[in-house]
């Protein structure tokens, strides 16, 4: 399809009564701004005797970003596809552009100015096509003509940075790539709505902060309506205002701010000399008590920042306490907070689960992975550029990187399911290219994809995974009685596996990929799709496995807030490692850099930005309606912001020095990277 066509006489008849049609129908629409876009009211949705939505009422006003918040089965899905106009409903109403959605016939008025874009990696388009013959395909769907086709498509790219892969086919994008593509697909009509299902699932950082920028320019620009669904709560600063959503209900609607003072607290953050001593003494008298890497993060519930600090000192009196600081706790904490409060999450069983160490704590020296000078090459491309790193035993560490830039290839060499090119590695003390079996009987892998049978109850689960493994008898009660406390599944013995929550079936892979006391465990992307809680618990059950049993643990994710809880981190870059640090010194690193974290608060954030980038001011990104951008000297910058903002006669409501998270980091050295390489 490498080109299309001329519109024939009856197409371009076609076209001319589109746009006639087109402009009547704005002209109606410019009448009526000042109501809602979207109005749903009482909205049901079941699915048999599943309820998927229950009793759902929102609004969404022109040019607004609007979340949808929740984890998987929430209900996002049925009541975007249903606000869409592709899926039936069973009670209330849903109304867009004040059309009721309430036939098919009323679905069709609407569809010229809405664009639908599905959950999954580029699932809307052909894998054959280049991007190139992709959105001209989509164009000539939706009747563009061929000199708005030429503009748009001119746009769309350079905001997407796709313009030189313009000729590369669909199926050898990036994760990310595709995901932007989809995004240009989905715009290339120019429609006054866009419904995007979980747009960011599975996409990097970068890629990430690429595609909200491209929304927020469309919504200012040119006045764009977005209904956006994420599991993600770290991009609820990207909405204007949106709903909390959890099993098929709202658990809370509005600004960003307005949802934060919901529960009031502070949020206490410390090292301590005994950390496993003094998580267990927290998590005894606060309900909200994690590891973040050597951090302890505690939430206290209806407390000030020096209440706060003195509950948790006299919790853990006796344990030596230092760099304790509080701060304001984070849209996660308040969701986590207002989860419990409904009762709507099972009590944690997982925190006495009894211990049955491998051979006590690992010594310091002791190396349970190691990449030496690592090569992939296929047909020509190298996947993996001599890659070199070391993991000790009890150490959870962190492989970061964009989509593509060759992470599974590691974990599959190491694994042994795939061949070096050249270089060596060593896995549990047993070379990866000669281990075969040994390998596989030495590490435990848990995929993304859940490796567990529905059909089966838990106990047969863990059963089928011992005799796999070929454990006795004995051997199996044992482990099934240790994985069963572990992972909290006690109560749920008999439940077939494809009928528990996300979360307790993911905690029962972890169990099954750890049935046969595993040295070494590799985890893809682990808790996608897991709700607040669930990750939680499951990350509480990491740091025990890595700190009490001495498993030493290799986990791939694209949350950047998970990455906190590595001890240590590699970043990869087109194949290539780039960085290989803990979470705190790449902070510092990066810190020496580029300067300190500066957020801004203005009434006109987009426009700000606008102004900031026009002045020479680099790595500007827009989170909701603040600014975040890196500033060596923070008092001289902090003047001449104000003043290029005072003389665009924008106002300066805040500006206040912010810690780097690790999606910070992480864009910064992959912007530099690309920036470098051209």
């Amino acid at each position: 399809m490498a080109s299309m066509k001329a519109p024939g006489p009856e197409r371009k008849a076609k076209l001319k009564n589109r746009e006639k049609g087109k402009r009547v129908m704005e002209a109606v629409v410019n009448t009526t701004s000042a109501g809602p876009v979207v109005r749903v009211a009482g909205f049901w949705k079941r699915y048999r005797k599943h309820e998927a939505v229950c009793g759902v009422d929102l609004e969404i006003r022109p040019g607004e970003i609007y979340g949808l918040i929740g984890p998987d089965g929430s209900g996002k899905s049925s009541l975007m596809k249903a606000i869409a106009g592709v899926l039936t409903f069973d009670a209330g109403e849903v109304e867009v552009f004040g059309v009721k959605l309430d036939s098919e016939g009323a679905a069709e008025q609407i569809k010229d100015r809405l664009g639908f874009m599905p959950q999954g990696l580029g699932l809307n388009l052909y894998p054959e096509l280049s991007v190139e013959e992709n959105i001209d395909f989509f164009a000539h769907l939706r009747l563009v003509s061929e000199k708005d086709l030429a503009e748009r498509k001119q746009r769309l790219l350079a905001m997407t940075r796709l313009e030189r892969f313009r000729d590369r086919p669909m199926k050898h994008l990036s994760g990310g790539m595709k995901q932007k593509l989809a995004l240009v697909c989905t715009l290339i009509h120019e429609p006054k709505l866009v419904i995007l299902d979980e747009p960011t699932t599975g996409v990097d950082p970068v890629s990430r902060r690429d595609f909200w920028a491209i929304l927020a320019e469309l919504s200012r620009q040119r006045g764009l309506t977005a209904l956006v669904s994420t599991a993600y709560l770290d991009e609820a600063t990207r909405f204007h205002r949106m709903s909390l959503l959890f099993g098929g209900r709202v658990l809370a609607q509005g600004a960003p701010d307005e949802i934060l003072v919901l529960i009031s607290g502070s949020l206490v953050a410390l090292q301590a000399k005994s950390q496993v001593e003094a998580l267990a003494r927290l998590k005894a008298h606060f309900p909200q008590a994690e590891a973040l890497g050597p951090w302890l993060r505690v939430f206290v519930e209806k407390a000030d920042s020096d209440a706060a600090a003195r509950q948790v000192e006299t919790a853990l009196a006796g344990i030596q306490v230092h760099d304790l600081y509080t701060t304001e706790p984070e849209l996660e904490d308040v969701f986590v907070a207002l989860l419990r409060q409904r009762r709507l999450v099972e009590e944690d069983r997982t925190a006495t689960a009894p211990s049955m160490a491998l051979t006590g704590p690992p010594a310091e020296d002791s190396i349970a992975i190691e990449a030496l000078e690592l090569v992939r090459d296929f047909d020509g491309f190298r996947a993996v550029d001599k890659v070199s790193f070391r993991i000790r035993q009890g150490e959870i560490f962190g492989l970061l990187g964009a989509n593509g830039a060759g992470k599974t290839t590691v974990i599959k060499m190491l694994t042994g399911l795939l061949p070096p090119t050249a270089g060596a590695g060593r896995v549990a003390g047993v070379d990866m290219r000669r281990a075969g079996q040994d390998i596989k009987e030495r590490i435990g892998y848990m995929s993304q994809v859940f490796s567990l049978y529905r059909d089966l109850t838990v106990i047969e689960n863990i059963h089928l995974y011992a005799g796999i493994y070929g454990l006795s008898r004995s051997a199996t009660r044992q482990r099934t009685e240790w994985i069963i406390g572990m992972a909290g599944l006690a109560g749920h013995e008999a439940n077939q596996a494809g009928r528990l929550p996300m979360g307790v079936r993911q905690r029962l892979a972890l169990g099954c990929a750890l049935v046969h006391r595993p040295q070494v465990l590799f985890l893809d992307e682990p808790t996608s799709g897991v709700d607040p809680v669930g990750r939680r618990r499951f990350w509480d059950i990491l740091f025990r496995l890595s700190h009490e049993e001495g498993v030493a643990i290799l986990v791939t994710t694209h949350s950047m807030s998970e990455a906190e809880h590595c001890g240590h981190l590699a970043l990869m870059f087109a194949g290539r490692l780039v960085a290989d640090a803990s979470p705190e010194e790449m902070k510092r690193q990066v810190e020496a850099e580029a300067g300190r974290l500066l957020e801004l608060g203005t009434d006109q954030p987009m426009l700000a930005m606008e102004q900031l980038v026009r002045n020479g001011f680099s790595d500007v990104a827009l989170f909701g309606n603040r600014i975040h951008l890196l500033s060596r000297q923070y008092e001289k910058e902090s003047q001449r912001l104000s003043e290029v903002l005072s003389a665009a006669g924008i106002g300066l409501r805040s500006l206040t020095p912010r810690p780097l998270s690790m999606e910070d980091v992480f864009v910064y050295r992959v912007m530099a990277l690309e920036r470098a390489e051209g």
